[in-house]
């Protein structure tokens, strides 16, 4: 597959590193630009149709200091940083119309049975509607278990 633009989404939890290393390594591979991005979920809205506004957490200005260091394993191959808003998968599908991206390289929590029901899988929404092939990356327990906890 010889790819222009790769899209790779980041929730910026460490089964994404895995997949950062490998998107950077097609990016590389084909001459493409590596288009990293990070999706804002807009605030929720209550029962009876108010929204709430409280304080996002993170502020967007983090967010877009935190993408901004997601960077490319290889510094040689070319990136854009993009922090969009909406609902993940839908957001995600969109933006790689938008872009044109070729090929969409994100992590997966690996989620099953009941958190998975609970929690959704970003991953397998982004899959049935992006408008180009998806590539996922399931971390394996061992590489899972080797990375620092968060905030340590």
């Amino acid at each position: 597959m010889q790819a222009k633009k790769i899209l790779f989404p980041t929730d910026f939890s460490h089964c994404g590193d895995a997949a950062l290393r490998l998107a950077t390594s097609l990016a590389r591979d084909s001459g493409a630009t590596l288009l990293i991005v990070h999706v804002e979920e807009p605030p929720i809205a209550y029962g009876g149709g108010e929204m709430y506004y409280g304080v996002p957490d993170p502020a967007s200005d983090d967010l877009q200091r935190m993408l901004q260091e997601v960077v490319p394993t290889d510094p040689a191959v070319p990136c854009e940083h993009k922090l969009i808003t909406g609902d993940p998968s839908t957001a995600i599908a969109r933006l790689a119309e938008e872009e044109k991206a070729d090929l969409i390289v994100m992590g997966t929590h690996g989620r099953t049975g009941l958190t998975r029901l609970l929690m959704g899988s970003v991953a397998e929404a982004v899959v049935r509607r992006a408008p180009c092939p998806v590539l996922t990356y399931k971390q394996t327990a061992h590489a899972a278990a080797d990375q620092p906890e968060a905030g340590t």
